[in-house]
């Protein structure tokens, strides 16, 4: 089962979440499955940390030897990429009748609520591109969502990078805020606040003028919710697929 499948170059466990390869026919105890220990991968990543994760570790939360998960995922990589796909999940289900603008939007929300659960994933190194279905099917739900218009292939494939990208960073930002946070005992708001004070200090309206202006107006003292950056950013992206859309 460790060894690439057949035909295809990618690893035996690639196959087998894609339903075209079984478990291994005999080696594993009963029981022992690519799911269970995938399943097992996202519990010790959400209770312990990412770092937490290894073979060994998650042989342990299984009850087996780690030495049997070897039969099913040939490496600490692959477990991670596995446990990647299985916390994405499968895509939103978008309607084609409200148009590319909505259902990118959808997708875009669906996408930062899944690394808000799984916050652990944005700490996993991109190990090429995706070739997993839940990742693939998430591909495909952005581009088909674009399927109406008249953009070129190449641009529907440079939108769908495009959103990915900003909502990756969005989602980091956010985890980094909130871990910057907790870390200090304090709210995000309260986090904003000592910040634009702690700057206010360091920072002269003689040397960073815009800074000033940005303090001095008191934005990093409002309260506001922790969704509104994400929204602003979203919608300026869409705004201008928009006009690429209308110009052609």
């Amino acid at each position: 089962m460790g060894d690439e499948a057949q035909g295809t170059g990618l690893p035996a466990s690639t196959e087998a979440v894609w339903g075209v390869r079984a478990r291994p026919p005999k080696g594993p105890r009963p029981g022992l499955s690519l799911q269970r220990i995938v399943d097992a991968g996202v519990l010790v990543a959400s209770s312990e940390g990412i770092e937490a994760v290894s073979m060994s570790r998650v042989a342990k939360q299984l009850g087996s030897a780690p030495m049997a998960l070897y039969r099913y995922v040939r490496a600490k990589d692959e477990l991670l990429a596995l446990m990647t796909d299985a916390a994405y999940g499968p895509p939103p289900e978008l309607d084609p009748e409200e148009g590319w603008r909505p259902n990118l939007s959808t997708w875009a929300w669906a996408h930062m609520a899944a690394l808000r659960r799984h916050p652990w994933v944005l700490r996993i190194r991109a190990g090429g591109l995706p070739t997993l279905p839940n990742q693939v099917g998430w591909m495909e739900q952005a581009l088909s969502s674009l399927t109406g218009t008249r953009l070129p292939e190449a641009q529907k494939l440079s939108v769908m990078i495009l959103l990915n990208g900003f909502v990756r960073t969005a989602g980091q930002l956010a985890a980094e805020m909130d871990s910057a946070s907790q870390a200090a005992g304090s709210t995000e708001h309260e986090a904003m606040a000592d910040y634009g004070r702690t700057l206010g200090k360091l920072a002269g309206p003689d040397r960073f003028p815009a800074l000033n202006a940005v303090l001095s107006a008191g934005v990093l003292e409002q309260q506001d919710s922790p969704d509104n950056e994400f929204v602003f950013g979203l919608e300026r992206i869409l705004d201008g697929i928009e006009v690429l859309i209308r110009e052609l």
